[in-house]
């Protein structure tokens, strides 16, 4: 029988009698570990053209998040397979096959990533309509977090963000107040590649920052701050 070392008065422990307690810590911390939240994240581009500036400010988030930013996910979530929102195509309760599925990826995250877009002082049409099916009862949106980033001329999408802000009200959507990001993309010198990919340093630690703005207001939300 193999005899562990003891000091003083201790039994001696066979190393058959000390695995379980071996066993037992790792599970224990194992435990810990797992209940340290990874927050989902349902990242949404209001523009559906590939190379946009404001899908590479979404991808640009995807990539920081899985580099530096821990306990935190994000999916890109496409919004260009919806229809037009039209309630004849609600049947029974139940809504076109894209529309479920949509409504599926935003019931399930935690909170939300917009990059939106300026149209003609607003949000997309595109966008809109996936709001809207989505806070078809039951709306799916209520009590998440969320945040937004932009890219365009000028005000850098400013104007889009303040009527999202305002759709969110309705929604019981909860935005982050700051920090706020806009970018100018047409500003010299570029920040994107001629692929749409973001390459300037400084904006990339922006987008983090709100990413852990993001992250923060979330836990707060859910309870699980301390």
């Amino acid at each position: 029988m193999e005899v562990s070392h003891v000091n003083g008065d201790e039994e001696p422990r066979t190393t058959s009698q000390q695995y379980p307690l071996v066993l037992n810590r790792v599970k224990m911390q194992g435990a810990v570990m797992a209940v340290q939240p990874v927050i989902k994240v349902a990242g949404i581009c209001g523009s559906l053209r590939k190379d946009s500036y404001n899908r590479g400010l979404l991808n640009a988030a995807i990539e920081i998040c899985k580099d530096s930013v821990k306990g935190m996910e994000i999916e890109y979530v496409d919004i260009s397979p919806l229809p037009f929102l039209n309630t004849d195509l609600e049947v029974n309760g139940t809504y076109p096959p894209a529309v479920e599925a949509f409504r599926k990826k935003i019931e399930e995250a935690d909170c939300y990533l917009f990059a939106s877009p300026e149209y003609n002082y607003s949000v997309t049409g595109p966008l809109k309509n996936a709001i809207d099916w989505a806070s078809r009862p039951p709306n799916v949106w209520a009590d998440k977090a969320a945040a937004m980033v932009s890219a365009g001329g000028g005000f850098g999408g400013g104007r889009s963000q303040y009527h999202l802000r305002q759709i969110g009200v309705y929604l019981d959507l909860h935005f982050i107040n700051k920090p706020e990001f806009f970018l100018n993309a047409f500003q010299q010198p570029s920040k994107f590649d001629s692929d749409g990919v973001l390459t300037d340093e400084e904006t990339k630690q922006r987008i983090k920052a709100v990413l852990l703005a993001l992250q923060a207001f979330t836990l707060r939300l859910k309870g699980k701050c301390e």
